[in-house]
């Protein structure tokens, strides 16, 4: 089974989607994390203002917060390897690693045009 850890920057909780200023992307990758926990991956998150502990007892992390400090976060571990670092990953990336198709809602939806009536074609001139 996979599992992914991933280790936030100091948030205010858990998730980092709460306050009266939500981020988008703190928003979406929180609807990343539960559609992964719906296909059986464990995910882990460590937040640095709750759980400090976590990024210390971690050797890929605390190397990469002793080099670069907190702009290496957030910091996401594939079964205990760098996938990501810096930024959150797409659902896409996080599905790949973890050996899952994409979710159906990151499918882009084919569209069937059709022209009714005096619809405009290439060479008559219209457009």
């Amino acid at each position: 089974m996979t599992r992914i850890d991933v280790f936030d920057p100091p948030l205010c909780c858990s998730s980092g989607v709460c306050g009266p200023s939500v981020d988008p992307l703190l928003a979406a990758f929180a609807a990343d994390v539960q559609w992964l926990g719906q296909q059986g991956v464990e995910v882990v998150r460590h937040n640095l203002a709750q759980a400090p502990q976590d990024f210390v007892s971690t050797a890929v992390v605390k190397e990469l917060l002793s080099l670069e400090g907190e702009a290496c976060l957030p910091v996401v571990l594939v079964n205990g390897e760098v996938l990501q670092r810096g930024a959150y990953p797409r659902r896409e990336a996080l599905a790949r690693a973890a050996g899952l198709a994409p979710a159906a809602s990151t499918a882009k939806p084919r569209l069937k045009l059709s022209m009714v009536g005096n619809g405009c074609t290439p060479g008559s001139g219209c457009c």
